[in-house]
């Protein structure tokens, strides 16, 4: 296994700790001394850090295999998802708002799979980082507003911006399908 595709595993592994440590009641909220808070973000931090060194790695070192291409947006979809429903049951975030999101993030997939299906391959969308980069910044944001009021502003304000992005990409997403023929 290559590095990069070894990242992508081990953000994949990042994903049930990071559920367990911000659904978890610890006592005095402390994990080792540490706000429980604190290390979710940085736990979520680490894990969104692997997205951006693994694809730049994988790119870089010449190392892009099939296996990194298929294992890459699942070890994505499965960090966001896991952090939004968390986030969800913690009341930082509202539900309808993650189901916008990760109601995208299905559909976009069934379509790029689709017509990957008929030998047609849809470009990730322009939007689509930022839309990425939106929910990185709330998900870190709302994770740590449950102690800073500041921080939980930003983060709804980032989470607005993401299931916007994320609703005019998959409609851009739709388009392109449905232009192409597939």
């Amino acid at each position: 296994m290559n590095l990069p595709n070894a990242l992508t595993a081990g953000r994949i592994f990042l994903v049930p700790l990071l559920v367990v440590v911000l659904l978890t009641k610890f006592e005095g909220r402390l994990i080792l001394g540490v706000r429980k808070e604190l290390v979710g973000a940085a736990i979520f931090g680490v894990a969104a850090l692997t997205d951006l060194l693994d694809g730049y790695l994988a790119r870089r070192r010449k190392q892009i295999t099939t296996v990194g291409q298929l294992m890459d947006p699942l070890a994505d979809k499965l960090l966001i998802t896991a952090a939004l429903v968390s986030l969800v049951q913690m009341d930082l975030a509202a539900a309808w708002m993650a189901a916008v999101i990760l109601g995208r993030e299905l559909a976009v997939t069934v379509l790029r799979s689709i017509a990957h299906g008929k030998g047609v391959v849809i470009p990730a969308s322009p939007l689509g980082k930022v839309k990425m980069v939106s929910e990185v910044v709330a998900i870190l944001a709302l994770i740590l507003g449950q102690e800073q009021r500041l921080f939980y502003v930003i983060g709804t304000i980032a989470l607005w911006i993401a299931m916007l992005t994320a609703t005019i990409s998959g409609i851009d997403y739709y388009r392109r399908f449905v232009r192409i023929g597939v």
